[in-house]
């Protein structure tokens, strides 16, 4: 890889993509998305990180790097659209250019991905991302994993290090495509199923009645105070959230059933239904009203305790 800045394609500058677009682009890099049709709050948060407007065939004659960073439902469809533009813009072989996966899917999904490309002069690679938005003094991890015959594209993606991007290769025994996202998969399955969990057993709490949600609260404060405190964080962030893990709680569940088998695959088809009641409550329908309210109580009684 060339040691002047690249020129890089992100797909699509929700928060997170755009938080990695600025980053890039203060480090001299151009980033190229497509914006036709997209929502104006859309249009400027790509613009305010620096990013501009390019087609998919632009960006396949373009990019060096595609990287995808969208809800995981749109990762297949995105692959199989640019891999049309790519063949039909006439984009010259000689050039490098990798996509790289960066969605929250089951390794099946993303050997489904890299698929797409095969007989491609595109190159592939699977990637995980662990955290929330670069910031200032904050970096996420990209894990990532090739195909062992492409070594190389590890070593070329940890390079965009120089600009920005925080990456950490996948190697050893049996690593290839697919074991970044599981890495993703199983740290999501933990983290956001463990908020998963806490939510489900308020909301069933509280129908049982107010006053055994109240109970419950002041329990965890008096025997698992950890657990409440992890709920007055974890709660309210997830909220706004809640439909973009619907389909990453699908995916967690495709790949427990893989690696386990059906049976262990329901928890997480439990934990995406759980995600799509609380969407369907926002922005203050009862279950937020509920989730919102045990948090609040839940802050209050800690600082009493203290």
């Amino acid at each position: 890889m060339s040691s002047s800045p690249p020129t890089i394609a992100i797909v699509a500058p929700g928060i997170m993509g755009a938080a990695v677009a600025h980053r890039f682009t203060k480090s001299g890099c151009t980033v190229l998305t497509p914006l036709a049709g997209r929502s104006r709050a859309t249009v400027e948060r790509a613009k305010a990180a620096g990013m501009q407007d390019a087609s998919l065939p632009e960006i396949a004659q373009r990019a060096e790097w595609v990287l995808s960073i969208l809800p995981p439902s749109s990762a297949l469809a995105l692959a199989e659209s640019f891999s049309k533009a790519h063949r039909e813009s006439a984009a010259s072989t000689d050039k490098a250019l990798t996509f790289v996966d960066c969605n929250a899917i089951s390794p099946g999904t993303a050997k489904r991905v890299a698929r797409v490309f095969d007989g491609s002069p595109v190159r592939f690679l699977d990637a995980g991302i662990v955290g929330g938005p670069p910031k200032d003094g904050y970096d996420p991890a990209f894990y990532a994993s090739a195909d062992p015959a492409n070594a190389d594209l590890l070593d070329a993606f940890v390079a965009l290090g120089k600009f920005g991007l925080r990456v950490v290769p996948l190697r050893g025994e049996g690593a290839g495509i697919g074991d970044a996202s599981a890495l993703k998969m199983s740290y999501a399955g933990m983290t956001k199923g463990i908020t998963g969990l806490v939510a489900t057993m308020i909301l069933a709490a509280h129908a049982s009645s107010p006053a055994t949600a109240q109970a419950l609260m002041h329990e965890l404060n008096d025997s698992a105070r950890p657990i409440l405190e992890r709920i007055t964080r974890s709660v309210p962030g997830m909220l706004p959230k809640a439909y973009r893990w619907v389909g990453e709680m699908e995916e967690i569940s495709s790949f427990v059933r893989e690696g386990l088998g059906d049976g262990e695959a329901h928890v997480y088809e439990g934990f995406a239904h759980l995600y799509a009641r609380v969407e369907k409550a926002l922005p203050e329908g009862e279950d937020v009203a509920v989730l919102k309210r045990f948090v609040e109580d839940a802050k209050d009684v800690m600082r009493e305790g203290k």
